[in-house]
């Protein structure tokens, strides 16, 4: 019995040299793994967690990565931080367009240009065979006969006036035929004086209409008011066109003659961004047409009601156009930048875009670097406003940060 119980704890004890062999194979079996893993991450980056739940970058000293990274401070600079961005369409200035009407009716003879002709103001556009034009020319005729007709009258008269003061002293003529003569002189030049006016006023007519005043048989010529091109055209030779009389008068126009050196720019700025445009500011224009240019132009004016559907309001901007590059209809973007203020700021190549968020990679110490989600703002130049995530003085990888991203 004594025996038995001695081999039993012989073998209990064997068995537990056993297990502690087993246990001190697996310990060392992982530390010699740990040793070969350690020495495969040596001159490699590698990224951890840090205590506040954003994840840190390590670069060893030695690595190659390390010399790609240059890491500047953050610095302050006067950057706008808000800027108007909004879709544009050019349009014809309202002010340079000239709707043609004829002053005279009258059927259309010759119409001397064609649609996107250029024309010089005073240039001939159409002929017209009208009446009103023979009847103009006929009326200052008639006007210009009356002048002379009253002006003879009033030489008769001062000749009588003349001679009944000769004759008055030796009373070879009464005081009543005397003042009969005089009377009968100031109406002569009062006819004269009404003759001399209506003949200016038929003659102003025949000015305006571009008449002479000797020819009965003449067209009418309409001329173009202004320089530019035919934007629109609705005549034809054999037309008959109505006068129009007034301004109230509807009529069609002949053509439309628009001046393309200057033109609109029209924008729908959001609502938001109301209060960074006013008249007269400067804003940077591109267009679809020209990629990678941008033009300048000038705010002329802006819409004094917001649009209801789309909460935008209409703003024009002034654009010349010397080479007439820029034709109607064109599509673009006006881009405005709002006030400037001291603001954090990092060369454009520090940002990395990850999953649409913007970040950076700022230096905790020599060797770490923590990722960080920022908002960027306007990009003035080469530099970027940070409007949050970053304070002046961080230090931040400006030049390799592409390196990191992956980490």
């Amino acid at each position: 019995m004594t025996n038995q119980k001695h081999l039993r704890k012989c073998d209990s004890l064997a068995l537990r040299v056993a297990v502690l062999a087993c246990a001190i194979a697996v310990l060392t079996g992982c530390s010699r793994l740990g040793d070969k893993q350690s020495d495969k991450n040596d001159g490699r980056l590698a990224a951890a967690p840090s205590s506040n739940g954003t994840q840190v970058v390590v670069v060893p000293s030695d690595s190659p990565q390390a010399k790609q990274l240059r890491i500047e401070p953050v610095r302050a600079q006067a950057i706008p931080a808000d800027e108007v961005s909004a879709p544009a369409r050019v349009i014809i200035n309202p002010n340079r367009i000239s709707r043609v009407l004829s002053p005279v009716q009258g059927r259309v003879v010759t119409v001397s240009v064609k649609l996107a002709d250029t024309v010089a103001e005073g240039q001939p556009l159409v002929t017209m065979d009208s009446p009103d034009a023979d009847a103009a020319i006929s009326a200052y005729l008639q006007a210009d006969a009356s002048v002379r007709q009253s002006k003879t009258a009033v030489t008769k008269f001062q000749a009588d006036v003349q001679r009944a003061k000769n004759l008055l002293p030796f009373q070879g003529i009464s005081e009543k035929d005397a003042q009969s003569a005089e009377n009968d002189l100031a109406t002569a030049q009062s006819s004269l004086e009404t003759a001399q006016a209506t003949r200016e006023q038929a003659l102003r007519k025949l000015t305006l209409l571009g008449l002479k005043p000797t020819d009965l048989q003449q067209g009418y010529v309409v001329r173009a008011p202004i320089a530019g091109a035919i934007t629109d055209i609705n005549v034809t030779p054999g037309d008959y066109r109505a006068a129009v009389a007034s301004p109230g008068d509807i009529a069609t126009p002949m053509m439309s003659i628009a001046d393309l050196s200057t033109v609109w720019v029209a924008c729908d700025v959001p609502e938001p961004s109301i209060r960074l445009v006013h008249v007269g500011d400067t804003v940077d224009i591109s267009l679809v047409a020209f990629p990678g240019e941008t033009f300048t132009g000038r705010v002329a004016r802006t819409a004094s009601t917001l649009d209801p559907q789309t909460r935008t309001l209409k703003v024009h901007v002034d654009l010349p156009n010397p080479q007439r590059r820029f034709v109607p209809e064109m599509f673009g973007t006006m881009r405005h930048p709002g006030p400037s203020r001291m603001i954090p700021a990092v060369p454009g190549a520090a940002i990395v875009q990850e999953y649409g968020r913007s970040e950076v990679f700022v230096e905790l110490r020599p060797g770490e670097f923590e990722r960080r989600v920022v908002t960027t703002g306007v990009r003035s130049r080469d530099n970027v406003a940070i409007t949050s995530g970053l304070r002046v003085n961080e230090r931040v990888v400006v030049d390799g940060a592409i390196l990191l991203k992956g980490q």
